[in-house]
């Protein structure tokens, strides 16, 4: 059976390191590279943490891209200190001299354009981050969307619920204009996991704990990187998770990534129309579904609802068991 190719699109902090272990413990997907893009922290940081997770699978053949460093309009936005200044937990004091060496000199958006089109309709995106990259690669090549397979994105909400402001998603805020323009322009096969999506179908702090207790080189890793995180402790109430849905461990990114993977671990989506809301002190940046196609808008998108919570924590295991 031919692997499934992927580019995977990332602003690489902790859950995106998840996301990435969960890709390259899975036999039958081939990534082609790791497009990098700024969020979690600013985009050399984000170029760094995927060379660290990469050197800690073995897999440091894999092609990493610098990608854009702030929003395709507008003003950078500070970094959250969500996951730490660095993305992972700021646990790391020495930085790998050479990391500059190991970053392709080819720009995120042109590689993301140049593999897409060697392999028509072949690739799959998975975008973990802000979606400046792909607002970007289809102002250049506006055919872009038509040669994806299908697109997975992690970002945007379903209910109005916000992580960092009232009504909107961090990856979204992040850079509104680029979700707007990739949800109006990406006309391919969509599928979006959504922060309440996450949320709603958690795990336990207790499966945390066997997940990064695990005996392998990439549980150690997790386990380092989250032993300093307030988003990773369940004694924290700083978070706007556990007002809206309660306590529990949620690893954002991994979602999209094990819907790329297994396609059976959602088990229920709303198919609809959907568009960025870019006005409002309050709304900009939200996610709106149109289910009664008020905006008259012919291209609709997948919005997981429902989780096979099960199958999903047994692809979070199975990911740090190795190698």
């Amino acid at each position: 059976m031919s692997k499934k190719l992927v580019i995977v699109d990332t602003d690489c902090g902790i859950d995106d390191a998840q996301a990435v272990f969960m890709a390259l413990a899975t036999p039958q997907v081939q990534v082609m590279g790791f497009t990098c893009v700024f969020g979690n922290a600013d985009v050399n940081s984000v170029c760094q943490n995927v060379l660290r997770v990469l050197s800690v699978c073995g897999r440091e053949e894999i092609p990493v891209f610098r990608g854009c460093g702030g929003p395709l309009v507008g003003a950078d936005k500070p970094f959250s200190d969500h996951f730490g200044t660095d993305g992972l937990g700021d646990v790391f004091k020495d930085k790998d001299p050479q990391w500059e060496q190991k970053v392709q000199t080819e720009h995120a958006v042109n590689a993301m354009i140049r593999l897409v089109t060697e392999h028509p309709n072949q690739v799959s995106l998975v975008a973990l981050g802000p979606l400046s990259n792909l607002a970007m690669a289809v102002r250049l090549d506006p055919e872009f969307p038509k040669k994806l397979k299908d697109l997975y994105i992690m970002g945007g909400n379903k209910e109005g619920k916000g992580n960092v402001t009232l009504c909107a998603e961090f990856n979204f805020m992040m850079d509104p204009e680029s979700a707007y323009v990739v949800l109006e322009e990406f006309l391919c096969t969509t599928y979006i996991a959504t922060w309440e999506y996450a949320c709603r179908n958690k795990l336990t702090w207790e499966f945390f704990e066997a997940l990064i207790n695990q005996d392998s080189p990439a549980a150690c890793f997790m386990k380092t990187i989250t032993s300093q995180c307030w988003a990773y402790s369940k004694e924290s109430m700083k978070n706007k998770r556990d007002v809206y849905f309660g306590p529990g461990f949620v690893s954002y990114d991994a979602y999209a990534m094990a819907a790329f993977i297994d396609s059976s671990v959602v088990t229920e989506s709303i198919h609809c129309p959907v568009r960025v809301e870019l006005q409002g002190a309050i709304g900009r940046g939200m996610m709106a579904l149109d289910q009664t196609n008020n905006l008259n808008k012919t291209h609709k998108v997948f919005v997981f609802d429902k989780c096979d919570v099960e199958k999903f924590g047994h692809l979070l295991m199975m990911s740090l068991k190795q190698p």
